[in-house]
């Protein structure tokens, strides 16, 4: 035990409301924070350091659901020691606190040594919660008006699940109603969606089997509204006939899951070009490598393409002009390319062309298009018409390839190849092997 844990931990979570232990299993102490013996109203040299005065705290009612609940975690049927009890305080009131812990060294024959943990003060969330299931219209009025729907399901050791308890807002969030899932909540697992199924279904297993909160993003396909997604936040509690009750909240984040999506793209695109940028390009192009590997790709080839003395493009006109010449050339190859084919900058003013079911001569063809079609056409900044060229490496990517980039390179190489052979032109890599 380092000398130093409590005085550096304490710190950590000073007025949290929240204290540190550290069990000694085979010595059968357990040392405390500060914080922790202030939830108690003790001083830390008030608190003695025996495990048999830690249970001795515990409320009666509770103290053997705790003990089964340690030792179901000492001899490793939960991945972690979490539970909700009442302790005693200095003043002989109880409190209500929510523990977790884990053990963090076992001997040899997997017996726990040594295990750390953290208490936390609930007593008011406890409180609060019990006033509003005393009062069934009082929840009600309450939970009718939180956005999302507020639910109490149970679920039987076989699986069989209903809802005992549901908001108004089971129509908004799964074009249900009450009845629809009293008996069973088979209803709201024919809403979600195909793909989620089994994501959703695994974590609401684990979370009846381990007793550790149910937590799930997943998406729903609704009559009136289509594909939306939605989040479940819920904790499980396991009742004397062997059930598992949940008290949870089901909210609507369509809009949020949206808006990452959207992040998620704008983080891939390349903006000047419109094109995938090169990290996204990469991601498709490993992608199409395994497909490759995977025989469902028979063949695959692969366009380095570079614009011919675009430095002096940008020295005669300026950078702007540079830019609508990338902007000209990411268009005509929007234009020119098959929809199946990949496209992305890479920087500068280098752009990359992934073309699958593709050979060498099919590849030739459609790159020997672009180049025409660029060197044919002229890009306008303001008033000024630019004209350009490009020239163009291709090379197959080969099953003896280690990783999409080793194509890349070969591309590359052939691209270096036509340009010393007087641009404007495509040429094929040499080496294959």
């Amino acid at each position: 035990m380092v000398d130093d844990f409590h005085d550096v931990m304490a710190l950590a979570i000073e007025g949290s409301g929240t204290g540190i232990w550290d069990r000694d299993v085979i010595s059968g102490t357990i040392r405390y924070s500060a914080g922790w013996a202030e939830i108690l109203g003790y001083a830390r040299d008030e608190i003695s350091a025996r495990v048999e005065d830690s249970y001795g705290r515990v409320h009666p009612d509770d103290l053997a659901y705790v003990q089964a609940t340690m030792q179901d975690h000492f001899e490793g049927r939960t991945s972690v020691y979490e539970v909700e009890h009442r302790l005693r305080c200095k003043d002989g009131s109880y409190k209500w606190v929510l523990s977790r812990g884990m053990v963090i060294s076992r001997d040899e024959q997997g017996r726990a040594q040594r295990m750390v943990g953290t208490t936390a003060d609930i007593t008011s969330t406890h409180l609060m919660a019990e006033r509003l299931r005393q009062t069934t219209n009082l929840v009600a009025n309450l939970t009718n008006k939180i956005p999302g729907l507020i639910f109490e399901s149970r679920r039987a050791p076989d699986g069989v699940a209903r809802m005992t308890y549901v908001s108004s807002g089971i129509g908004e969030i799964f074009g249900l109603t009450a009845e629809d899932v009293a008996i069973s909540t088979a209803a709201i697992h024919d809403r979600i969606h195909p793909d989620d199924r089994a994501m959703y279904h695994a974590s609401l297993d684990a979370s009846q089997r381990d007793l550790v909160s149910w937590q799930c993003i997943f998406r729903v396909d609704l009559p009136a509204r289509g594909l939306c997604w939605r989040q479940i936040d819920a904790r499980p509690a396991r009742l004397p006939d062997g059930d598992t009750l949940w008290h949870g909240l089901v909210t609507d984040v369509t809009e949020r899951m949206e808006m990452e999506q959207q992040l998620h793209d704008l983080a891939r695109l390349d903006h000047l070009s419109g094109l995938a940028n090169r990290r996204a390009f990469l991601e498709r192009m490993e992608k199409t490598w395994s497909a490759l590997m995977q025989e469902r790709h028979d063949r695959v080839a692969v366009m380095m393409i570079d614009v011919d003395h675009f430095k002096s493009i940008n020295d005669r006109y300026g950078h702007a002009a540079g830019d609508e010449v990338i902007r000209h050339v990411a268009a005509i190859m929007c234009s020119v390319l098959r929809s199946s084919d990949m496209t992305g900058r890479m920087g500068g003013e280098e752009f990359a062309v992934c073309l699958p079911g593709l050979g060498l001569e099919e590849a030739g063809r459609i790159g020997d298009r672009l180049r025409a079609e660029i060197a044919e056409t002229q890009a306008w900044f303001e008033d000024i018409a630019i004209s350009l060229t490009v020239s163009i490496g291709i090379a197959p990517m080969l099953p003896t390839d280690r990783n999409g980039e080793q194509v890349l390179a070969r591309a590359d190489k052939a691209l270096y190849a036509a340009k010393q052979a007087g641009r404007n032109r495509l040429a094929f890599a040499e080496n294959t092997d």
